[in-house]
């Protein structure tokens, strides 16, 4: 006999499950669905609000108390008060060590590059915890409000989240009890929301600018046929409204020639004004003047000296602007339309910025808080495969690629390349006999390994033992929809293979990603020029090993002034691979090569002569 849900909330029968859309904000997440008239809503629980503070209080019994009564506490317990948790994402303390003062609750150092612990109370909490206390309440509301059980959700994070940021919200989303179907890229969930796309028959280039309260991101997409395809993006996961806030209380305290480190030690006063110069920034929005005080500091601050203070954390969101759209080889005119994501939007400074970049008036019809969450929940709707008119394609923000000779990077999948995707190379062994090779996994833009970003290493162990440049290796790279990464290696003439999923143990920095993709502009010339030195030596030592050999192999076949004029062209290829001038190098490469080449085709001749003797030919 059939079963047949019926949605106690909607008096609708329910085929299917709800999958939800879930924005896990740094600030404040929210939960949406898709309705009986198929329209995308945000779940306002019990009058609660849509908006759940990312805000996790831990009482004396280690319970958790997640939201709007958990945001009561950070002024009078602090330490025990975790916000802003979606920064820590992912890191390690190296990655957040310079701004640890901005947390009232205490983040562990222990000197490696492990995940960030955070402590509360006796215990300790890793990101990943934390984060799932938050998707813990969202599910809570949404099964109160929509009155039946949701165990399928799709989560959107930053487009500028690496492999390590998208796997700890995976992972949070497991600990919550929700089976994550999707990782989506926020600003591309918002082009969903404002219905941009729906009509197959729409083509636009949109910029979408995500400014929230800790990330900021900015993703070109063009729209065809229900085709979503993100051309570019750029960012940084550690910008948002918290500067915004920050530089109003640096603002306060030296008006009020208070030292910061001082106060910093307050936990108590640190949080109180954190909130007070949250509420400046929103008032300011809509007048010219705040004025409060805090005990005996005055916090008054003007529309025009707030504008001053954010210009550079604003000017640094239009630098990425142009960078992205560098990237997908388009002009600002190029944009049809400009969609504002993110409760940081509301200011009319970032507003009137971004208007004077693109030269259009920017959409934000849409409450920008909401629109993330609108986005999830149509997402989640072509998941659940109640609408087919609509395909997503997102990009990788850094290349990916592995370790050859000479610590060179071989990239396989480009920075901007779509996900998901799939991208292999053919590789072969160096050494005769080799059974073993080494797979060493990095991210980043540079033409050297060590520049970049280790992400993993493995072995292919039981390759037959052959003559150097006979297996044949076959590396794949398998990014999913998610941005996370697989890598296998197969050697095709006798099967063995090896697979490892990457799952780093720690994030990038923003500074890194950031400086990773500086460097391979400003270090283009000289990295092109050690990449040639590189590889005429990696040639040249392949070069003396095969000579080396050759003369062992065939002596019989050389005259001694052959052999030992090869010895000395060896020696002199040799003594040119510690050079730093690859035209040495490959000048003495020549020269072996020539002065090898007569009687190397001796050698074969009598190779031949000797296979076919006492044959016949016809």
């Amino acid at each position: 006999m059939a079963k047949i849900s019926i949605n106690l909330a909607t008096g609708s029968f329910q085929k299917e499950e709800i999958i939800v859309g879930i924005d896990l904000g740094t600030t404040n997440s929210l939960v949406a669905f898709i309705n009986p008239d198929k329209d995308p809503q945000v779940i306002n629980d019990a009058g609660k609000g849509i908006l759940v503070p990312s805000v996790v209080y831990f009482n004396n019994q280690n319970e958790a108390i997640v939201g709007n009564e958990a945001k009561e506490f950070l002024t009078t317990d602090p330490a025990n008060t975790i916000f802003s948790v979606k920064r820590l994402l992912g890191r390690s303390y190296k990655d957040v060590a310079e701004h640890k003062d901005i947390f009232s609750y205490k983040i562990i150092d222990d000197d490696s590059d492990a995940l960030v612990k955070i402590q509360a109370g006796n215990r300790f909490y890793t990101p990943i915890e934390l984060s799932a206390e938050i998707l813990k309440e969202l599910k809570a509301r949404a099964e109160h409000a929509l009155k039946t059980p949701v165990n399928r959700a799709v989560i959107t994070v930053p487009a500028y989240f690496n492999d390590s940021q998208r796997q700890a919200t995976r992972d949070a989303g497991k600990l919550a009890g929700l089976d994550v179907m999707r990782i989506v890229n926020e600003p591309t969930a918002a082009s969903l929301a404002y219905g941009i796309g729906l009509d197959p028959t729409q083509q636009k280039t949109i910029a979408v600018y995500d400014l929230g309260g800790g990330t900021f991101d900015v993703s070109i997409l063009q729209i065809q046929n229900g085709i979503f395809e993100v051309l570019a993006t750029n960012g940084n996961t550690y910008l948002g409204g918290d500067d915004f806030d920050r530089s109003i209380l640096n603002y306060w305290l030296e008006k009020n020639n208070l030292d910061v480190n001082v106060v910093a030690q307050d936990n108590i006063l640190m949080q109180t004004l954190r909130l007070q110069a949250e509420a400046a920034k929103k008032a300011l929005s809509t007048q010219n003047l705040y004025n409060e005080q805090v005990g005996e500091i005055w916090c008054t601050i003007d529309k025009q000296t707030f504008e001053q203070l954010i210009a550079v954390k604003v000017e640094e969101t239009i630098t990425a602007c142009k960078n992205a759209l560098k990237d997908a080889g388009l002009t600002a005119s190029d944009i049809d339309e400009v969609i504002l994501v993110g409760g940081s939007t509301r200011t009319p400074f970032v507003k009137q910025a971004v208007e004077n970049f693109f030269g259009k008036k920017p959409q934000d019809n849409i409450n920008p808080d909401e629109v993330v969450a609108l986005g999830a929940a149509i997402q989640a709707d072509v998941l659940a495969g109640n609408r087919s008119d609509i395909l997503l394609l997102d990009v990788t923000p850094l290349s990916l690629g592995i370790e050859t000779m000479g610590g060179l990077m071989d990239v396989i999948i480009a920075r901007n390349s779509k996900v998901p995707t799939k991208a292999g190379r053919q590789y072969t062994t160096s050494i005769d006999g080799q059974v073993n090779m080494k797979i060493s996994v990095y991210q980043g833009e540079r033409d050297l390994v060590k520049e970049n970003r280790k992400l993993a290493e493995f072995d292919l162990k039981g390759i037959p033992a052959m003559p150097a440049g006979l297996p044949k290796v076959d590396i794949n790279f398998l990014l999913n929809a998610d941005g996370i990464l697989t890598v296998q290696a197969i050697e095709l003439r006798s099967g063995v293979k090896q697979e490892i999923e990457i799952t780093p143990s720690y994030g990038l920095s923003d500074d890194t990603v950031e400086k990773m993709l500086m460097d391979s502009i400003t270090h283009a010339k000289s990295d092109v020029a050690q990449r040639m030195l590189i590889e005429a030596r990696s040639e040249g030592e392949q070069l003396v090993y095969t000579a080396e050999g050759f003369i062992k192999k065939h002596a019989e076949h050389l005259t001694e002034t052959e052999v030992a004029e090869t010895v000395a062209h060896i020696e002199a290829l040799k003594n040119a691979l510690s050079s730093l001038e690859k035209d040495i190098i490959l000048k003495k490469a020549d020269e072996l090569n020539e002065f090898t080449r007569p009687f190397a085709e001796r050698v074969m001749d009598a190779a031949i002569y000797t296979a076919m003797k006492g044959k016949k030919i016809e």
